[in-house]
């Protein structure tokens, strides 16, 4: 599988789970890479109301080479989905031909339904240590097979952002996201 192109001038992302799932941080995360440390324009917004006790959540992240002039992603390049209700809830509003990246053991879809990256997120994180970082290992992978954002700019973001105790943890989630993107642009 090769890096997948997204377009240069602006890219919308959707990060989307349910509540807890760390989506916003993960948003947050690309967001702040982007503009603080890749000389790029984005804006982050976020789904927070009922969906912030569990329903299904997203964050939204438009990228930019060039200022912003509409904050609000109506329809993703990229939709990452780490839960089935958001998938069902957010995959008809994606783009044709986006990029779609799931949890394969928390989202359901025929291998023939839509093209996917299954990228198992949860047990990467688990075998890390602690599972509440699928987020940032899927991250890793949204960056390593879109390169939307440069890697560098996400490592250096999360050592500014994340609380210091677990800047090691996210650096290592993010690395085995980015890495199994890697591998895989390898094998195709």
């Amino acid at each position: 599988m090769q890096e997948e192109a997204v377009d240069n001038e602006v890219t919308e992302i959707r990060i989307s789970g349910y509540g807890g799932q760390g989506v916003v941080l993960a948003g947050q995360l690309l967001g702040k890479a982007a503009s603080l440390y890749d000389n790029k324009s984005a804006v982050f917004t976020q789904s927070y109301g009922p969906e912030a006790r569990g329903g299904a959540s997203c964050a939204d992240v438009v990228v930019s080479s060039a200022p912003v002039d509409y904050p609000l992603v109506s329809h993703p390049d990229v939709l990452v989905t780490l839960f089935q209700e958001a998938y069902m809830k957010y995959r008809p509003m994606m783009k044709p031909g986006g990029i779609l990246i799931l949890e394969p053991d928390l989202v359901q879809v025929k291998k023939d339904e839509v093209p996917h990256h299954r990228v198992p997120a949860t047990k990467i994180a688990e075998g890390l240590g602690r599972k509440i970082v699928a987020n940032v290992v899927a991250l890793g992978y949204l960056v390593g097979i879109t390169n939307v954002v440069g890697r560098e700019a996400v490592e250096e973001c999360i050592r500014a952002t994340v609380k210091k105790q677990t800047i090691d943890l996210n650096l290592r989630a993010f690395d085995a996201g980015f890495s199994l993107a890697a591998k895989e642009r390898v094998a195709s």
